[in-house]
């Protein structure tokens, strides 16, 4: 989940979970018995009363989100960056990670398998709340193919880098299956690093994986997160074909800011073919990508970009919150209000995306969204959409 993030307990109410949804009307009922028992007692304060009131209910404690939203809308801190200057976090964006009763059991088939995740490997917010499922819920893991070593540097990007990374594991495609089997998964995400020192960037490696994963689970969703394979589109087709169900490819930022972000050997034209392309060889296919905010970008250009990705006929896009990795890295030039990311996500419907997941903790690949994802996927297969 590379672009980071999830954010899967997600900032932006909009990428709601099935279980919140059948969780939220208790917590509105807990809420009102707990107010009207304290309005009955005369001895607190008014203002321990108002605070008993509007304080958390049990959506609250079922997402593990115990922060103050009404603060957010107070906060006096800087959110642009002067020169010179190192930005503060913003409440919003400070989070607790809830870990679910799979997180463990995950965890431990990867070291045995010696699989990687996006997920760890960019340290995301959301790794428990995706890991974790649930009755309600859609359990997702993010795997990272061909290696935790990249061959591009994008400024951005905390996984490192080698011109010459190991070989791939030629084992990796069938180890990946038998976790994925293992763990119950109803959603997978397959991604990788850029291996430009591979003849097809590891298109034939990302098809093997998801034949050896739909052979084992015919139900099983997937959805492969690709490069863009210096825009070699026989690659491309091969992994679009290759049976997924849902092919994504992040152009991270407005055309604008691509040099100043991404490698020199990646560009926005690259990265847009390559999503036509996906869709043009298997049109049945759902598309999507992330854009990532903050980074120094105007609102006409987030407009415009977004516009353009629609007349592409990309399907589904999601839009985050850039977080400096580390000192190294680009800084956070912004850091953008939910109030804004709400206001893009309306954008986003309203310019015909099939599904738009915006808020600060939002990330390529993201359980809340991946459940929408997987009634879409259901919805097209019954030619319904």
């Amino acid at each position: 989940m590379a672009l980071l993030q999830r954010g899967r307990c997600c900032g932006a109410a909009a990428t709601t979970s099935l279980r919140r949804l059948v969780l939220r009307p208790q917590g509105r009922v807990c809420e009102s018995h707990v107010s009207s028992k304290y309005r009955a007692s005369s001895s607190l304060p008014d203002e321990k009363k108002e605070f008993l009131q509007n304080g958390p209910d049990l959506q609250d404690f079922v997402s593990g989100d115990f922060s103050d939203k009404s603060m957010w809308a107070e906060y006096k801190g800087s959110l642009k960056r002067q020169k010179g200057e190192r930005l503060r976090l913003p409440p919003w964006l400070k989070t607790e990670i809830p870990i679910g009763k799979n997180y463990n059991k995950l965890k431990s088939t990867l070291r045995s398998l010696n699989l990687h995740t996006v997920c760890e490997e960019a340290r995301c917010p959301n790794i428990g709340e995706c890991w974790g499922g649930g009755e309600y819920a859609t359990a997702t893991a993010t795997i990272m193919l061909m290696g935790d070593t990249c061959t591009r540097g994008c400024r951005f990007c905390s996984v490192k880098t080698a011109k010459n990374p190991p070989p791939l594991d030629l084992n990796e495609p069938y180890n990946t299956a038998k976790a994925i089997a293992e763990w119950g998964l109803d959603y997978v995400v397959l991604t990788s690093v850029d291996r430009d020192d591979i003849l097809d960037g590891g298109a034939e490696h990302f098809a093997k994986t998801v034949s050896h994963l739909k052979e084992r689970n015919s139900k099983i969703l997937v959805e492969c997160l690709t490069p863009d394979f210096r825009g070699d589109l026989k690659a491309v087709e091969k992994v679009a074909l290759s049976g997924l169900d849902v092919y994504a490819h992040n152009v991270e930022t407005v055309p604008e800011l691509q040099r100043k972000v991404r490698d020199p050997r990646a560009n926005f034209k690259q990265s847009l073919q390559v999503l036509k392309h996906a869709k043009k060889v298997q049109p049945d296919v759902i598309s999507k990508t992330s854009i990532m905010l903050g980074l120094g970008e105007t609102d006409e250009q987030v407009y415009s970009t977004m516009k353009l990705l629609r007349e592409a006929d990309v399907d589904c896009l999601t839009l985050g919150q850039y977080m400096q990795p580390t000192k190294r890295h680009l800084k956070v030039e912004e850091y953008v209000t939910p109030d804004k990311f709400k206001h893009w996500e309306k954008v986003g419907n309203e310019l015909g995306f099939h599904y738009t997941a915006s808020g600060p903790l939002v990330r390529s690949s993201y359980k809340a969204g991946e459940f929408f994802l997987k009634n879409l996927v259901e919805k097209r297969k019954t030619k319904v959409i």
